[in-house]
């Protein structure tokens, strides 16, 4: 079977491995089986058996003591995934008045289950959106995607202005406190001060009522990712 066909008959499972090889090599460097297993929340033992599997599937190639990357047939199904998570994440909360913070954890149970013609018509009734609501891209029906280079907001030098573009969504909590902060895709910041010695970060953060001043920890801000503001 080749990588093409098999990845029209994927198990969740599987799809989920695809998905969160996906997103760690995004950085560029090969997923190594402990960032898989942690990244899924499971034994470096049970990532090794599914590792061979998909190598024998032609998912993904396999380079001992250096991790695994996609091939195009398992990038290809990585994204066809993403794609329906993140339409079911829009549909969610803009049809169905979901508050952000649960939509991922619904969509991870839906996306296994949609049909793709469920997916292409919430995508129509939605317009065909390009970012889910949390900032990610969302990979068009062909199976393309545009992952812009983005700074986390813990890299930022004080006296930037910046906007937000995206959010790490796998954590609720998290995300109802970005949203209390007014920090989500879209909001425009400037960075006020940087404590030393992982100190927090204060910033001034437009909430369209004139801006609110607020404090966010190195490590949270390492979840949200900048870029560079250009209109006045």
């Amino acid at each position: 079977m080749s990588a093409e066909s098999a990845a029209h008959a994927l198990s969740g499972p599987v799809e989920d491995y695809l998905k969160a090889i996906y997103d760690l090599e995004r950085v560029g460097e090969p997923a190594s089986t402990n960032d898989i297993a942690t990244r899924l929340a499971i034994s470096p033992a049970s990532v090794s058996g599914m590792v061979r599997r998909l190598a024998d599937q032609g998912l993904i190639t396999h380079e001992p003591y250096r991790g695994v990357r996609l091939t195009s047939g398992g990038r290809h199904a990585a994204l066809r995934t993403l794609r329906r998570h993140r339409i079911l994440e829009c549909y969610l909360t803009t049809v169905l008045g979901y508050p952000w913070d649960r939509v991922h954890d619904e969509a991870e149970h839906l996306e296994h289950a949609a049909s793709e013609e469920l997916i292409e018509r919430m995508a129509a009734a939605l317009g065909d959106p390009t970012q889910d609501p949390h900032g990610a891209p969302i990979p068009t029906r062909d199976g393309r995607v545009e992952e812009p280079r983005l700074r986390t907001l813990s890299t930022v030098v004080q006296g930037e202005r910046l906007r937000v573009r995206r959010v790490e969504d796998d954590d609720a909590q998290r995300l109802r406190y970005l949203a209390e902060l007014g920090i989500r895709p879209g909001a425009l910041v400037r960075i006020l001060d940087i404590a030393p010695f992982d100190g927090p970060i204060t910033l001034w953060v437009d909430d369209a009522g004139g801006g609110t001043t607020r404090a966010i920890g190195v490590g949270l801000a390492s979840q949200v990712f900048m870029e560079t503001a250009t209109e006045d």
